[in-house]
């Protein structure tokens, strides 16, 4: 994602071309995607509105389509020629999607008019976060859904990363910090919407190799740093 405004922190060229990759696309979107899916449990909402922030080059549109029907499909992101590479896709796949080029931490929508919000590795790219999580709140309807998944600060704050990527490295969050900002927001969920996913692109001193070469099992939950988390919460009906 490559922002002009200074709420975010301009991504590299690298970066944005990452965004197109087969990996990407097969191996972190479509991933998330079907986890938290799992996170919901049965029935899986469809219909409605659903909003994509931070939609990038709309990879995901064919995927939150298929898994959720929704009525109407939204997509925002800050950077325009995101929009216009998003719209193409949209054209692609024969998907119909309204797209705004805006700021997540202030989305020209109404009050209490979205039934999903789909928030996927957006987060560690925005300063203002919990202006941004403010504006999900308010655009939701009560009952509404968001879907969030992130990269922690174990992972964003590592070698590879600052390399060849750009972030706002004072806002980032550990995976318990981040269930305690929705939280604080007022989002509901509990462990069976929750899920820390170990993947090997997550993990960048080795990659996982050490374990795909059953030199060593993985640390289970609790013992090792997270460096993703999933959650599937509720903005309440009341």
């Amino acid at each position: 994602m490559n922002y002009a405004s200074p709420t975010y922190v301009e991504e590299t060229r690298i970066g944005f071309q990452f965004l197109r990759t087969h990996t990407w696309q097969h191996h972190v979107l479509r991933v998330a995607i079907n986890d938290l899916k799992r996170l919901f449990g049965e029935p899986l909402p469809q219909g409605g509105l659903l909003l994509d922030v931070g939609c990038g080059q709309g990879k995901s549109f064919r995927l939150l389509r298929e898994a959720f029907q929704p009525t109407h499909m939204l997509g925002l992101d800050a950077d325009p020629h995101s929009i216009e590479l998003a719209q193409a896709e949209a054209a692609r796949e024969g998907i119909s999607v309204e797209l705004h080029a805006a700021d997540c931490a202030q989305m020209p929508l109404p009050d209490r008019s979205v039934d999903i919000v789909f928030c996927h590795q957006t987060f560690h790219h925005l300063v203002e976060q919990e202006r941004a999580l403010a504006e999900f709140w308010r655009v939701l309807k009560p009952g509404g859904w968001l879907l969030f998944a992130e990269s922690t600060k174990a992972y964003i704050d590592t070698w590879v990363i600052r390399w060849f990527f750009r972030h706002p490295m004072e806002v980032q969050k550990s995976a318990e910090e981040y269930l305690e900002m929705l939280r604080g927001q007022g989002f509901e969920f509990d462990a069976s919407n929750v899920s820390l996913p170990y993947l090997w692109w997550s993990r960048s001193k080795d990659f996982g190799l050490l374990e795909r070469w059953g030199l060593r099992a993985p640390p289970p939950p609790g013992q090792r740093e997270e460096t993703l988390v999933n959650v599937a919460a509720r903005k309440p009906l009341a």
